[in-house]
């Protein structure tokens, strides 16, 4: 009889054990979060290097970043906004990233537009791989091989999920 009583006191650990843990037979394991933070900082990480890599762009370009209160126009007019963008290679990147056409009018308006002209400026340099539309300020710094830090960095992040 106490033999009895030891097995079922033992099944009865086991059965409370196995309820206190969550565990369910036949049900998918609970997700552990080993890896999904580190690609998310990874990823966290090289966004920042983006936006960082377009505000020195934007400052080698105009001497500034972020909103400006009033339009900003160089090359004697021939380049707008905070990264100097022409009026047709907004046209035509926005037809590209987007399959929007847009008017000279909306094009001159997104050029002037810091978070919509630095949103364009990563596609052209990082999706794209075309930092040849700012040749000085690209070499002032170092955009090329900043581009292909990023690229490595955002292959390690993928290898690493």
């Amino acid at each position: 009889m106490t033999a009895f009583r030891a097995t079922i006191s033992c099944a009865g650990l086991f059965v409370s054990a196995f309820l206190v843990s969550a565990c369910q037979l036949g049900g998918t394991p609970p997700k552990t979060s080993g890896f999904e933070p580190t690609v998310d900082l990874r990823q966290k990480e090289i966004d920042e290097r983006k936006e960082e890599i377009i505000r020195q762009l934007a400052h080698c370009e105009s001497g500034g970043w972020g909103p400006s209160d009033r339009p900003i126009h160089g090359g004697r007019g021939a380049y707008l906004g905070r990264l100097q963008f022409s009026v047709q290679t907004v046209i035509s990147y926005q037809l590209r990233k987007e399959g929007t056409q847009l008017s000279r009018q909306e094009a001159a308006e997104l050029a002037h537009d810091y978070d919509r002209a630095a949103s364009l400026a990563k596609y052209m340099i990082f999706d794209l791989e075309e930092p040849h539309h700012w040749p000085l300020c690209a070499r002032k710094i170092g955009l090329r091989s900043q581009m292909s830090a990023i690229k490595e960095m955002s292959n390690q992040a993928m290898a690493a999920w």
